[in-house]
């Protein structure tokens, strides 16, 4: 990325010492496949030699062939999803089913283009599982309302609650969607964060290429990937993409042309991509080194899933789901009526109250579950398992400390209230 960025590095004596040689020809290789260096403009769909490396890496996950001319590069997989909701949405009666709780790019993004959410809500007492009742349950509402459900998304890990689908999930959304003529929008972008080993990520392109026609060919699929998390997370350089697999060549077409008015993704962030699609290979000089950090990290990061679930899981009024991958907990806060109470009477979400406070008093940063819509009558927050690990037991014990006191302030309150009224 360096050597790419600046190339008059390689003009410098040291340089053959400052970098690896294997990262010294990689570089040479985006150069002379990057017309007029990365302060140019690329194709709108991205540049062509990058494109076919996340082909290959999509060929390689599945097993199944990948067209690089489906495959469009973004500035962040964030933008891909808003084309895509661009190009669904006509009007008010199209809706888009979407797991609730929810990452809120989807609902900003539904209302922007003058769509409707349809909410389909993820079972927490099952580890936030997915239920085809559920699907079905919504469809069906929406349906009565003269809602005309045009996509279905799913995040896989999920975002905000950290669960993995099993392969049967997947094989029942491709076949829900297949039933009812809906286009399967495919979240993946957390498939290197699982910490869990009995729900590996397969890609739901992968388990759509073993079923049998006419759903392996007759099944629209949009599947999103970003280098801002795995263990990369390079979030700042902006790099996603998305393959439209199954699509009419002519809705192809008219998404190259949404693409275009963006002109260009930018170039550091296709370079981030490839680098992340094509890592270092067994025998390749950087391989060794590549392999101990990634692993490193994701060791890292499954050791705080388990601290962070564990330490939400011993506190009184709190209950954990296992965090099985993504890089967030979501767990469920049973507030104390007075909280909910004195939450009212501020004009605040109870969840927004709790949230506001424990940053007042101990400086963590965590998000309300409203922010996320959640079933009604229940409160949540989203924390994230990022912090460095050396970090985390001075993380849980200011945490500890102050849900104990909420509790005893608002319990007391709630005490007190009933004491008066008697």
């Amino acid at each position: 990325m360096a050597i790419a960025l600046a190339p008059f590095l390689l003009e410098q004596p040291e340089a053959q010492s400052l970098f690896p040689p294997d990262a010294i020809e990689r570089a040479k290789r985006y150069l002379a496949n990057i017309q007029g260096g990365v302060g140019a403009y690329s194709d709108s769909k991205g540049n062509p030699y990058i494109r076919k490396e996340i082909s290959n890496f999509i060929s390689k996950q599945t097993g199944l062939t990948s067209d690089p001319e489906t495959i469009f590069i973004s500035n962040g997989a964030s933008e891909c999803v808003r084309m895509m909701l661009q190009a669904m949405i006509r009007g008010p009666t199209d809706g888009i089913l979407v797991p609730i709780p929810q990452y809120p790019l989807y609902s900003a993004s539904i209302a922007l283009y003058g769509g409707e959410l349809v909410p389909y809500y993820l079972d927490e007492d099952n580890g936030w599982s997915l239920d085809v009742a559920e699907l079905q349950r919504s469809l069906n509402e929406a349906k009565a309302k003269g809602i005309t459900c045009r996509g279905l998304v799913f995040i896989n890990p999920g975002n905000p609650t950290g669960q993995c689908l099993t392969e049967e999930n997947v094989r029942e959304l491709i076949q829900f969607c297949y039933n009812n003529r809906i286009v399967l929008m495919a979240d993946e972008v957390y498939q290197e964060n699982i910490y869990n080993t009995s729900r590996p990520f397969v890609s739901a392109r992968k388990i759509l290429g073993r079923m049998s026609e006419p759903i392996r060919s007759g099944l629209e699929i949009i599947s999103f990937h970003t280098v801002s998390k795995g263990t990369y997370g390079e979030c700042g350089l902006r790099g996603g993409y998305m393959e439209l697999h199954n699509f009419d060549p002519a809705v192809v077409q008219e998404v190259y042309k949404i693409a275009s008015i963006n002109l260009s993704p930018n170039l550091p962030g296709q370079i981030a991509l490839g680098l992340m699609v094509n890592p270092p290979q067994p025998g390749d000089y950087s391989y060794e080194q590549y392999i101990r950090e990634k692993t490193g990290l994701l060791e890292s990061l499954k050791r705080r899933a388990r601290l962070i679930t564990d330490a939400f899981n011993s506190l009184e009024g709190i209950v954990c789901q296992e965090t099985e991958g993504a890089m967030y907990s979501f767990p469920k806060i049973c507030l104390p009526p007075a909280a909910i109470a004195a939450a009212k009477a501020k004009g605040k979400a109870p969840d927004v109250m709790y949230c506001l406070e424990l940053l007042e008093e101990t400086g963590i940063s965590t998000v309300p579950g409203s922010g996320f819509n959640q079933s009604p009558g229940t409160f949540h927050l989203r924390t994230t398992i990022l912090p460095p690990e050396e970090k985390f037991d001075d993380i849980i014990t200011r945490f500890k400390n102050f849900h104990n006191g909420f509790l005893r302030r608002y319990n007391s309150a709630s005490s007190s209230s009933v004491r008066s009224r008697l």
